[in-house]
């Protein structure tokens, strides 16, 4: 069958050369009975693929299922998979057939197949390799033929590497990788999906068709999608409910677009978090990082006497600028330095009598001067509130209140 002919017979929109070639590799492996790994992100359509090769597969006629590993119970779920007898544990009131020994004779479609148990995964790999499975609770040994295909949204191999997913079931059930492409990477099909979708709709409530202008166009093929082909499809019909305009704008497009998508696309909104409770480390980087940049303007300004060979009039004029830095920080004893930096005066024999009035300070490089200096200012600062004072110094309430103890403040 042509590729055209299963986008029709499975309504499947696009004309992007991946889909294409994940559609093409669908109909190469439909009429075997090997087994087939469907990768993509949440909401790209794996099931949709799944029903491609079952229903163009010689088993077509025979039942279907699509299990979801990662919703079902670990502690139930062999018995969903492979049925258990009459008082096997706790509950088990009567016997029960499971999905292998109901779908015998057809296909049977295990999405998140990475939320597997690995003690399922095991016999999963025995029905996979010699179709053979034992019900819980019992010791006689069933055959079933049944083909598996399984899908995840997750990176199998990574699994594998970090112990969570059982090695000769990957390469078992990945015969054949089919990978569904985000619908980001399908961008020239974006527009058709959301055409399709708000027609749909938009005949179902009896509203008024919907169009995007330019700006709305670009909006919506621009946007990167985290929840492809599913989200795409919940905004149309959001559209379709509740805007009456026959045209959408960019900017009415974009109030149906979660707010971290405009931006860098977050997971979640940062503005809310709450600040992390920092250690004693992470306050003496803050005071490190301070001196640093009080020692970047000091190398400047003797950058700047150096370089003119002593005191200039631009240097002077920073008099008031050096005594400000200095006034920031009080030094012990509430004693506050004072800098003069005067003229340089010229004589007449062609020389410089350059005249300081000024007082040499050795600063302090204590860090736990540095640290009580910061926590004074900040507390006076904020007139004695420990929370506001805590929140300038980027710690938290209770750190600070255990400072201001050690430090006797």
């Amino acid at each position: 069958m042509e590729i055209q002919e299963i986008k029709q017979r499975y309504g499947i929109i696009g004309n992007s050369p991946l889909l294409n070639r994940a559609i093409n590799i669908a109909n190469q492996v439909a009429p075997t009975d090997i087994s087939v790994l469907i990768t993509g992100e949440s909401g790209s359509g794996k099931e949709v693929f799944s029903h491609i090769i079952h229903q163009m597969s010689p088993r077509k006629h025979g039942p279907f299922i699509a299990v979801n590993c990662g919703a079902i119970p670990e502690g139930t779920i062999d018995s969903e998979l492979f049925g258990h007898e009459k008082g096997a544990y706790t509950g088990a009131v009567g016997e029960r057939k499971g999905y292998f020994e109901t779908v015998n004779g057809g296909t049977i479609f295990l999405d998140e197949i990475a939320e597997m148990p690995l003690g399922t995964q095991a016999r999963l790999l025995r029905v996979l390799e010699s179709g053979q499975y034992i019900k819980v609770g019992s010791s006689k040994v069933e055959k079933t033929n049944v083909r598996v295909i399984a899908a995840t949204n997750v990176d199998v191999y990574d699994a594998v590497k970090n112990g969570k997913f059982r090695e000769d079931l990957y390469y078992r059930l990945n015969t054949v990788p089919l990978r569904i492409p985000p619908l980001r990477d399908r961008k020239e099909d974006i527009y058709l999906l959301f055409r399709k979708f708000t027609s749909d709709f938009t005949d179902k409530y009896r509203t008024p068709p919907i169009q995007l202008d330019e700006e709305a166009q670009q909006v919506l093929i621009n946007y990167s999608w985290p929840g492809n082909v599913r989200q795409l499809k919940n905004m149309a019909e959001q559209l379709a409910v509740l805007e009456r305009e026959h045209v959408i704008t960019g900017p009415t497009l974009l109030t149906y677009i979660p707010q971290e998508a405009n931006g860098k696309n977050l997971p979640m909104r940062i503005g809310n978090q709450a600040k992390e409770d920092f250690s004693e480390r992470d306050i003496l980087y803050k005071v490190l990082f301070d001196m640093k940049r009080d020692m970047v303007e000091l190398k400047k300004l003797v950058a700047d006497i150096i370089e003119h060979g002593g005191v200039t009039p631009g240097f002077a004029n920073q008099s008031q600028a050096i005594n400000q830095l200095y006034r920031d920080i009080e030094m012990p004893g509430n004693t506050e330095q004072q800098f003069t930096i005067q003229q340089p005066v010229i004589n007449n024999n062609d020389g410089y009598n350059i005249t300081h009035d000024a007082e040499e300070v050795e600063e302090s490089l204590s860090l736990i001067e540095k640290e009580s200096d910061l926590i004074r200012k900040a507390l006076k600062k904020h007139k004695g509130k420990r929370k506001l004072a805590a929140n300038e110094l980027g710690i938290s309430e209770r750190t600070l209140y255990r400072k201001i103890k050690e430090l006797n403040l």
